[in-house]
């Protein structure tokens, strides 16, 4: 049975502070020499040679203390450094992301039966899942109004297609039988048996591509399926986005 439609397709500063300093202390030498000139005459050179000593002491003084209080500052940079082992730190956080791997294609699996609430019905392929939303909000009301919840995920069983639409039967797992059935409803047990399992994720028109690979796949390994096919949804249909939705496709086997 061919299940494919058309329809789907990111100190500067410092040094140059230091250089006026010392630039002064030569300066402040330099009218020594201007002193000794005019003290000849008077022979007061003991005078100018007992004072000349003390300006030249007092820059020599004054001096020692601009470089001694200069390593202050150079010493600060040297510490600067000790941040990089925070950024160190850092790559230990990417091994922590998960990595999603590929939803398996074609495995094998063995279908078990369960007791489910069913309504049959048929659909075109314009308004597919239109239609089964509403069978499945009828399967619901039916078990909420009677306070039975489901025992499992809600499934459409495809039980012919063509170009034009499909006939389906919609299930619900249940544990106990739903009374006041409609005249489309019924209690049965879902499909068992091998199958191969195929997963879906997203939109329900995007399910051709899906179906497309599951045919190929069976070509390629020379399988032969049975002339039905079981979807399971996995994610609510009445509460997920469908282009969040996430479906589990059976291909049972002959």
């Amino acid at each position: 049975m061919n299940r494919i439609s058309p329809f789907r397709s990111a100190m500067a500063a410092l040094v140059a502070t230091l250089a006026i300093a010392w630039g002064g202390a030569a300066l402040a030498q330099s009218p020594a020499p201007a002193a000794s000139p005019s003290a000849s005459p008077s022979a007061a050179p003991v005078p100018a040679a007992s004072a000349s000593p003390a300006p030249a002491e007092a820059p020599a003084a004054s001096a020692p203390p601009a470089p001694g209080t200069s390593p202050a500052p150079v010493a600060s940079p040297s510490v600067a450094p000790s941040p990089p082992p925070a950024a160190a730190q850092t790559p230990a956080t990417p091994p922590a992301a998960t990595v999603q791997t590929a939803d398996p294609f074609g495995e094998q699996f063995t279908l078990e039966p369960k007791k489910v609430v069913v309504m049959k019905g048929t659909a075109n392929w314009d308004s597919a899942f239109d239609t089964l939303i509403d069978s499945f909000k009828a399967l619901n009301a039916l078990l909420d109004k009677q306070g039975i919840k489901a025992a499992g995920n809600a499934m459409i069983v495809y039980t012919s297609t063509d170009d034009s639409g499909f006939t389906f039967l919609a299930e619900i797992p249940v544990d106990q039988e739903p009374k006041n059935l409609t005249k489309d409803m019924s209690i049965g047990k879902s499909p068992e048996g091998k199958a191969l399992k195929f997963v879906h994720r997203g939109s329900y028109d995007n399910m051709d591509n899906t179906y497309e690979a599951i045919t190929n796949h069976l070509d390629d390994k020379k399988l032969e399926a049975k002339d039905t096919f079981v979807e399971e949804y996995i994610t609510d249909p009445l509460k997920t986005a469908e282009d969040k939705l996430v479906i589990n496709v059976y291909v049972p086997l002959k």
